[in-house]
């Protein structure tokens, strides 16, 4: 029987998960139907749309671990669904990851600007670029799913269920279960040390464009200043709701072994949804045309209502 804690984290779950649903949902279908109607998409709508998507399906994960956890938390890792829930969120987690970082590296060969001949190359060939790291990520996300049966066959492992009363209990493999736990999350630092790379290129690149300015007597505000802002913030929320999320994932898996039994043990879970919810909005934000769009989609929504509201008072 559900208690009042159990409610509370299934509610709290599923408002993030439809908060994260309708960002993520609004940026495919607007890049979508952008498709459709020009025949044509551009490599940053292309990224971008590849990454809701890959994040509604993170969140769908996410939510029906949730609900796993809300109704019987003590079987969330040893049923026969547990291999299908950990493989579909590497799989979602690997590739929402890696989206985004070849976000980051898209603007920073878009917009940076630098003489040395390997950048300009790269530059010329920004499309090649990004696939290259798409493919190249395979490599990695192969390396996910090896690492990954040895930690199924370690979790199932560590959570024992003991027929003769039906708890749980870890048994001597928990060290090399923490390993294992470990090993799996440096998968992650390769991605990440790519888009520090390209913050701080780009940060260098806006260095030297505002005193490039400054020598020849002009203002530091222009077009390509804001263009170079615009990314760096772009990449710098990336780089912090990842980290926040990064770090939330680990703490979970801790708590959730450790304090397995503890009733608010199933909260720590509730910050994983920020990243993929959180993080789509800001890009909404920071593309003009997704956010000229989304003030279309909310003016038309504040005049149906005030129509409502007028017809109310005549009636």
């Amino acid at each position: 029987m559900l208690t009042g804690l159990d409610i509370i984290f299934l509610i709290l779950s599923i408002a993030e998960f439809i908060i994260g649903m309708l960002g993520n949902a609004f940026i495919v279908l607007v890049n979508c139907s952008e498709w459709v109607k020009n025949q044509n998409i551009s490599l940053a709508d292309f990224i971008l749309t590849c990454l809701a998507i890959c994040r509604i399906s993170q969140l769908a994960v996410s939510l029906f671990a949730s609900f796993k956890m809300g109704l019987s938390l003590h079987l969330l890792f040893i049923d026969k669904a547990a291999k299908s829930i950990t493989l579909l969120w590497r799989i979602t987690n690997h590739l929402t990851t890696w989206f985004a970082t070849c976000l980051s590296i898209f603007y920073l060969l878009k917009i940076a600007h630098f003489s040395h001949s390997l950048f300009l190359w790269l530059k010329l060939r920004m499309n090649r670029v990004v696939l290259v790291v798409l493919v190249f990520s395979l490599l990695f996300l192969i390396l996910d799913f090896l690492l990954l049966e040895t930690f199924n066959d370690l979790f199932l492992n560590v959570y024992i269920t003991d027929k003769s009363n039906l708890t749980i209990y870890i048994d001597e493999n928990k060290t090399l279960y923490i390993e294992t736990l470990t090993l799996l999350s440096l998968t992650f630092l390769f991605p990440i040390a790519l888009s520090l790379i390209s913050l701080l290129l780009l940060f260098l690149s806006l260095v030297r464009h505002i005193r490039n300015l400054q020598l020849n007597s002009m203002g530091s505000n222009d077009s390509s200043t804001e263009a170079h802002k615009r990314a760096i913030k772009m990449v710098m929320s990336f780089l912090f709701l990842f980290i926040v999320y990064f770090f939330s994932t680990q703490v979970a898996n801790w708590i959730l072994l450790i304090l397995r039994k503890n009733k608010f043990a199933k909260f720590v879970m509730l910050p994983v949804y920020i990243f993929p919810s959180g993080h789509s909005f800001i890009l909404i934000l920071g593309n003009s045309k997704l956010r000229q769009t989304a003030l279309k989609v909310l003016w038309h929504l504040k005049s149906s209502l005030k129509r409502e509201n007028l017809l109310q008072l005549y009636r």
